[in-house]
């Protein structure tokens, strides 16, 4: 095994490769990488699959929960929202449009003769968020006890670290939240 890659591992066997056509290359990154987007492409599918069993999608998921979030009495203006999601204005307001339509939140001027609109989390958004987040952060939580509790921590403190070095060297794309593809809970 070449630096102890191994022939029999898919994502070792493409740096093997790369070496055997192109001595010298830089493979470090493949390993890690490679695993990390696999790892997110099905993480995100399995949560695109519970929210749609349950009735749902990503976009309500997120908006719901920055509401949730937010603690009580469960409100926040849309620039509030738009800045916690990392989501354009325009995106916002059509969330906000089918989650009002399917009575999740109530818009409303937050002063008389203010332009500024708060949007509240009702009771049945209430309900929905917490049957959803229970749905996929349980799911969540069964699909990284493969790992030990020590390794749970060692691995999320190492990503934090890869990520705020991504940061450093990439800037920063925005709010991560829960549901969006590639977003965190």
């Amino acid at each position: 095994m070449a630096g102890g890659l191994d022939p029999d591992d898919d994502v070792d066997a493409i740096a093997l490769a790369w070496l055997r056509e192109r001595p010298g290359t830089r493979v470090e990154g493949i390993g890690i990488v490679t695993r990390l987007w696999a790892c997110a492409k099905l993480l995100g599918e399995d949560r695109r699959r519970i929210l749609a069993d349950a009735g749902a999608d990503t976009a309500t998921l997120d908006l719901l929960s920055v509401l949730r979030r937010s603690g009580e009495p469960y409100r926040l203006t849309t620039r509030q929202i738009t800045e916690r999601t990392g989501v354009t204005a325009g995106a916002i307001s059509q969330r906000l449009a089918r989650a009002e339509a399917a009575g999740f939140v109530e818009r409303s001027p937050a002063k008389v003769g203010s332009r500024v609109v708060d949007v509240s989390l009702t009771a049945a958004g209430h309900e929905v968020v917490e049957q959803l987040v229970d749905r996929v952060l349980g799911r969540e939580a069964d699909l990284v006890s493969v790992l030990s509790a020590s390794q749970q921590t060692q691995l999320a403190e190492l990503l934090r670290i890869f990520l705020e070095g991504l940061h450093g060297e990439l800037g920063d794309p925005g709010a991560m939240h829960v549901g969006a593809p590639g977003q965190l809970s």
